[in-house]
Formats: C-alpha cells, structure tokens, sequence
C-alpha cells in the first residue's frame, strides 16, 4: 500500500546547511511535489546600499553578499554605475576584471564538484578537489590581497595591476592545476560509484530548461544554449577562446561535465588574458554623479546575475535591485526533484551547487 509522507530538506539538514527549505511530498520513497521557502534570511543589503553608503562605496558593499562569487557582484555593481556616468574602461581594465571573473568561475566550480564527491561517498576526493582548489584561491590572493570577497574592482578600473611576477604565477598555477583537472575528469568518467551511477538521476530536460527559465551550468547541461558571455558586449570573450559548454543528458552526470568543461575553458580564458594583456591604465578618470536607471547582466559561476541600479544625479542611489541565479533557478530545481527517489536528494540537490547566501541577501 502506498504512503503519502511529507519530508524537509533544509534549512537545518546535513545536505543543506543554508537559509532555503525544501519540502517533498513523498510516495513511499517517491518524490512527487515539492515546495521551496526561502525567506529564512535577510539582510537588507539593497536598502543599506540606498541609505546608508554613497554610490562609491555601494561596490565593496555588494561584494559581501556572497563570499564565492563576490567578484561578479562588484562587477556588475561597477558596469552599471559606469554606464549611468557614460565610462567605458580600457582593454586592460577589461582584461584584468575578465581574469578574476574567470578564476572565480573555477574555483566555485571546484568547490560543487568536491561537495559532489563527498555526497558520492567520496571523503578523500573532496579532501583532494579542496586541496588542488588552493592553486586559485592562492592566485587571487596573489592579484587581489584577499582570498574572499575582493575588493579589486573599482568605480573607473581596478585597484591592482598584473605584474610580470603575478602573471607567471598565473601560468604556474594553472599549468599545474591543468593536469589535476584531467585526472579528475577521467575519475568523473569512468568511476562509477563517482558519477556513472548519476547518469539519469535528477534529469531537467530542454523543455522543463525552457519552461522554467533555468540559467547557468544546470541549463547547459540540458543543452539550452544560455550564456551571458556568449550575448554580452562588455568584454571580448569570443577573442579570448570563451566556448559555450553544453550538455544534452540534463541528469547529474551532465552537470558534473558542465562544469569539468567550463573549468578547462575558464583556465584557457585566463592564459589568454595573461599572455595577451594590452597596455594601458589601471584606472581611468570618472566624473559625475549616476542619473537615470540600468540594467547589467553578468555570467557568475552559477548564471545569470542581475543588476538594475537607478540614480538621481546625488551621491546615494535611488534603487539597487539584485536578482541572482540560485533565485531564477529555483523553480527549475523543484521540477527536478519530481520523479525522483527520496535517497538521490541530497546528490541532486549538491549538483545544483546551490547559493543561499546570494539569494537570502
């Protein structure tokens, strides 16, 4: 006889240690609807960012809202405000805000991939993924002064330059984590305890991609061709080898290689950068005080983010608004849940690489 049970996951769980609940209405060990709750945490960033700090300090503020992928929130902060100033930075600056982007990109890839790992029963690979993991965030240390939360991107430029020195380390450093990578995709390819078993678990097909406007590496790796990079004018991605990664199984296993790939592309990008770097200012000149409204679209490890930012010609702004990707995702992420078993939760819910910190803002 079949059991109708309601069970949470989140937001105080062993899989899920953040400000998100899921609830699922099961069948036996079938999951069969799903509910999600996010409201568990918030802390006013966006109003703090109208009231309480001038629009050229709002960009070190925004990068506090997510310790992961808090480069690409300055980043989106600061393109809005040069465009409602009319600035448009050289191709150095370019360049450099395009390498601490993209070694953010595999660094946060990386982590998802070790949590992977560790939901597969696999201690000593997370153990090893967060070791390898230390090449980048020892770079953007390097370039940045911090390990998290960089206050590298500025209002007119950037605050470090690439010295000769960094930029070879840059080389080292991903030549070495180059060759981990690979041995770390074979593991992911043929182990099957690892991910052959996740093939056609937790399956978001390019339908439900469409349907549910799913972004980032989860609608990749249902083949919807998504890619703020691909569309954006801001930065020269396409010179710099910039490739859209897809995938067609939708399922766990492809998301796992969504990622793989994207990491190996990212490390090309940032050669490219280093070995290519143009001439030029770290800073530019910057006057006037934003008037009018924009919007910015950025690819951060987990999709699209989503900047509008309104100013009135005065030193505070009128509205920061802040849509992140694990926000736009979640309605993608309860239809995956449906059909599954209850007992691939937890690796379902780990390849979604979930980030509450941004979303609970």
């Amino acid at each position: 006889m079949k059991k109708t049970i309601q069970i949470p996951l989140g937001s105080q769980h062993i899989s899920l240690l953040e400000p998100v609940r899921f609830k699922f209405e099961c069948e036996n060990e079938k999951i069969i609807g799903v509910d999600a709750d996010v409201g568990f945490v918030h802390r006013g960033v966006e109003l703090a960012c109208t009231r309480n700090f001038e629009f050229k300090q709002v960009g070190y503020v925004v990068a506090r809202v997510c310790g992961l992928c808090a480069i690409t929130h300055s980043l989106s902060y600061t393109l809005a405000v040069e465009k409602l100033l009319g600035y448009e930075a050289n191709e150095r600056i370019k360049y450099l805000r395009m390498l601490m982007v993209e070694l953010d990109r595999i660094h946060s890839h990386m982590l998802c991939l070790a949590h992977t790992a560790e939901n597969a029963g696999f201690e000593a690979l997370f153990m090893q993924i967060m070791a390898d993991r230390e090449l980048v965030m020892e770079l953007q240390e390097a370039i940045s002064g911090n390990r998290i939360q960089f206050d590298f991107i500025s209002i007119g430029g950037v605050n470090r330059d690439l010295t000769p020195e960094l930029s070879g380390m840059v080389r080292k450093n991903l030549t070495l984590l180059s060759e981990k990578i690979e041995t770390l995709v074979d593991l992911f390819d043929n182990n099957w305890s690892l991910s052959l078993k996740y093939k056609g678990v937790g399956i978001l097909t390019l339908e439900d991609a469409y349907t549910y406007n799913a972004l980032g590496p989860l609608a990749r790796a249902s083949g919807l061709a998504t890619d703020v990079r691909s569309e954006s004018s801001d930065f020269p991605y396409e010179a710099l080898g910039h490739k859209m990664i897809l995938e067609s199984g939708g399922d766990i296993h492809a998301r796992n290689f969504v990622r793989l790939r994207e990491i190996q592309n990212s490390m090309s990008i940032c050669l490219h950068i280093v070995d290519n770097l143009p001439i030029g200012e770290i800073q530019g000149k910057v006057k006037g005080k934003p008037s009018g409204e924009t919007v910015v679209r950025v690819e951060a490890p987990r999709g699209e983010l989503f900047y509008l930012v309104r100013g009135n010609g005065s030193s505070m702004l009128e509205r920061v608004r802040i849509k992140t990707p694990t926000f736009s995702g979640i309605p993608a992420m309860m239809e995956v849940f449906k059909g599954a078993e209850y007992a691939d939760a937890p690796a379902i819910l780990a390849s979604f690489d979930p980030c509450m910190s941004c979303t609970a803002k």
